[in-house]
C-alpha cells in the first residue's frame, strides 16, 4: 500500500572539495541527526561526496575511484533500517564519466541517475568533463516515485517532462548553485516554472560554503504544487531540516515549516565575502591573513570583511608610510586598526625606495619621475606583506576592487600582491556601500565587533593611492559613479559603445574606459582570485583575450 506520509531530510552542508574522509563525516552525521528526527530520507547536495565544482580534478580515474568508494562505503550504512540516501557523486558506467545522484538503501546502492543537461556557460564547464546522461525517470522510495532532476535539469522543462510522463510524484533538486547578488529571484522564478509546468512540489536543495572564487549561499526551499513557499532555510548556514509530506487528494503537500528572512543585497554581499574568505584560509589551512591597512576605505572593508570571518586574533594589519603619506591617513589606519581590535605593525617604505632608486639612479640619470617611482613604492610594500607571510605564515589579502582591476589602475607585485582578494568583484561604489553598511549593523556569525568598523571619514574623503604629493584618484580616472556606471554596462551588459552612450554617458569617456579595460587583461590574468559576487565576475564568467586588436569604440 503506498506511503500516506513522507519525511525527507535536506541536507543544506559545506563540503570540502576532494577531502573524502570529511565528507563522509558530514553525511553520516547528517543521516544520525535525520534517523532521530524519524526521517525516510536524506537528500545531500550535487556532487557532496566530492565537493562541488571537482573541474578537471574528475578526470582523476583515482578520484574517481575514491568516490564510487565512499558512496559505496556510506551505502553500508542504510543497512540499519534508518532512512535512504541521495546523494551527489561522479559515476563512471560503460566508461563514461557522468555528473550523477546516487540512491543508497537497505545496506546498498539501489540506482543511479545522471544529469542530463550540463551547464557550458559562465563558471560552469560540465561538458568538458562529464558526460550526459538520459532523460532521468523516477527513483521508488519507500514506495514513492521520486524524480532527481540535478541542478542544471530544471533550467529547461525537458527533465521534468520526462520524469512527469514517467509517473514522479514530487521532485527533489540536489544543486551546485553558486551565488551572486541577483540570483535568488532567478531560482525562484524558474522552480516556480517547472512546478507549474509539471504540477508537482518541488524541494530545491543547495550546496554552501567557499570553494576557490566561488561560494554557495544555501538558500535551499521547498515550493508546493499551489506555488506557495512551505519552507526556507537560511543563507550561508549549515542545516539539516526535515520536511514533513503528506499525500492528499491532489498530491503530496509539504507542512509548512520555517520561512528564513530574505537578506537584502548589501547583508547578501557581504555575507558572501566573509564565508568567501573564511573557507578559502581554513580549508587550505592558513593560520590567518595579513592585510596591508593604508587609511583607505579599501582595506579597511577587507579589514573588517577578515575579523568578521575569522576573528581579530588571525588578522595582522601592517601600516606602511612614506614621503606621501597623510597623517590623516596614519591616524585612520591607526582607528581601524583600534574598532576592529587587530594588530597594527607600522614599517615605512622609505628606506627600501631609497635603496632600489640608488641602484636603478645609473640608468635613470636624467629621466624625469613618473609613474615607475610610484610603482617601487607599492611593490616595497609588496615585499614587506609577502615577507611576512613567508616569515609567519598568513595569507597575505590583497584590497583592489572591481573598478581598478577594471581600467588597470593597480600595480603588478605590488598593491595585486596577495593571495585572495574579497573585494576583486565589487565595484568602488559598492565598497563605500557596503562599508557604510557594516558600520550600521553586524552580520549574522560574524566575529567582530558590535559596532562601527571604521571611520566615517574614511568614507567620505577623495579616495587616493598617495604614491605623489596630492594625488587623487579622479586624477586619472572618471569619477567613480560614473565609472562604475560604464563599466557595468561594458562588463555585466556586454554593450557596445553607443548603447552605453544611449544610457547617458560621454562618448569620449566611454571609448577611453573601453580601452582601459581591454588593455588592462593581461594584469587580471595576474590577479589573486577572488570571491564571485556578480554575474561577470573576471576570471571564471568573463574571459577575453590578452592580445586583442578589437574596437567597438566609433
Amino acid at each position: 500500500m503506498a506511503p500516506e506520509r513522507l519525511r525527507i531530510a535536506l541536507a543544506q552542508l559545506n563540503p570540502i572539495l576532494g577531502d573524502f574522509p570529511s565528507n563522509m563525516d558530514k553525511a553520516r552525521a547528517a543521516r544520525v541527526k535525520a534517523a532521530k528526527d524519524g526521517a525516510d530520507l536524506v537528500l545531500f547536495s550535487e556532487l557532496f561526496i566530492t565537493g562541488y565544482p571537482p573541474e578537471d580534478l574528475v578526470l582523476k580515474r583515482a578520484f574517481q575511484q575514491a568516490a564510487m568508494a565512499s558512496v559505496e562505503e556510506l551505502a553500508k550504512d542504510t543497512a540499519d533500517g534508518g532512512p535512504a540516501v541521495l546523494i551527489g557523486t561522479p559515476w563512471v558506467k560503460d566508461g563514461a564519466l557522468h555528473n550523477a545522484v546516487a540512491l543508497l538503501d537497505s545496506g546498498q546502492v539501489q540506482a543511479v541517475t545522471f544529469k542530463n543537461n550540463l551547464p557550458n556557460y559562465g563558471v560552469f564547464d560540465e561538458k568538458r568533463v562529464f558526460v550526459p546522461g538520459p532523460l532521468p525517470g523516477p527513483f521508488n522510495i519507500r514506495g514513492v516515485r521520486i524524480g532527481v532532476p540535478i541542478c542544471e535539469d530544471i533550467w529547461a522543462a525537458d527533465a521534468t517532462d520526462c520524469l512527469c510522463e514517467t509517473g514522479a510524484e514530487l521532485l527533489l533538486v540536489p544543486n551546485g548553485s553558486p551565488f551572486d547578488a541577483r540570483k535568488r529571484d532567478h531560482r525562484l522564478n524558474v522552480t516556480v516554472a517547472r512546478v507549474v509546468e509539471s504540477g508537482l512540489p518541488l524541494a530545491y536543495l543547495n550546496q554552501v560554503g567557499g570553494q576557490d572564487e566561488l561560494v554557495f549561499d544555501g538558500a535551499s526551499f521547498v515550493l508546493n504544487a499551489d506555488r506557495r513557499l512551505a519552507l526556507q532555510l537560511p543563507c550561508w548556514e549549515e542545516a539539516v531540516v526535515q520536511t514533513q509530506w503528506r499525500r492528499e487528494t491532489a498530491g503530496w503537500v509539504c507542512a509548512a515549516g520555517e520561512v528564513a528572512e530574505v537578506q537584502g543585497e548589501d547583508e547578501a554581499l557581504y555575507c558572501g565575502m566573509v564565508l568567501g574568505l573564511k573557507d578559502y584560509v581554513n580549508k587550505n589551512r592558513f593560520p590567518g591573513v595579513v592585510i596591508g591597512l593604508s587609511g583607505g576605505v579599501d582595506s579597511a572593508l577587507t579589514a573588517a570583511v577578515a575579523v568578521d570571518a575569522l576573528g581579530r586574533d588571525r588578522v595582522r594589519c601592517v601600516m606602511m608610510p612614506s614621503r606621501y603619506t597623510s597623517a590623516g591617513s596614519l591616524e585612520d589606519a591607526e582607528r581601524v586598526a583600534s574598532l576592529l581590535g587587530v594588530r597594527l605593525d607600522r614599517i615605512p617604505i622609505e628606506p627600501p625606495v631609497a635603496g632600489c632608486s640608488e641602484v636603478l639612479a645609473p640608468l635613470f640619470s636624467g629621466l624625469n619621475p613618473n609613474e615607475t617611482e610610484e610603482n617601487i613604492q607599492s611593490r616595497a610594500r609588496g615585499v614587506i606583506l609577502m615577507a611576512i607571510s613567508n616569515k609567519f605564515g598568513p595569507m597575505v589579502v590583497t584590497t583592489g576592487n572591481k573598478s581598478e582591476m577594471s581600467v588597470g589602475y593597480a600595480t603588478l607585485y605590488g598593491d595585486m600582491c596577495g593571495g585572495y582578494n574579497v573585494l576583486k568583484d565589487l565595484y568602488k561604489t559598492q565598497v563605500f556601500a557596503l562599508s557604510r553598511w557594516r558600520n550600521r549593523q553586524k552580520p549574522k556569525g560574524a566575529l567582530g565587533p558590535a559596532r562601527a568598523v571604521m571611520p566615517e571619514r574614511v568614507i567620505t574623503k577623495p579616495p587616493t593611492a598617495e604614491l605623489r604629493s596630492n594625488q587623487k584618484d579622479e586624477d586619472t580616472l572618471p569619477p567613480y559613479a560614473v565609472l562604475d556606471g560604464i563599466l557595468e554596462c561594458l562588463v555585466e551588459g556586454e554593450m557596445a559603445v553607443d548603447e552605453v552612450v544611449a544610457n547617458g554617458f560621454d562618448r569620449e569617456t566611454v571609448r577611453r574606459v573601453e580601452q582601459l579595460l581591454y588593455t588592462s587583461e593581461y594584469k587580471r590574468r595576474q590577479a589573486a582570485p577572488g570571491v564571485k559576487l556578480s554575474s561577470r565576475n573576471f576570471g571564471r564568467d568573463r574571459r577575453y583575450p590578452i592580445t586583442n586588436a578589437f574596437r567597438n569604440a566609433r
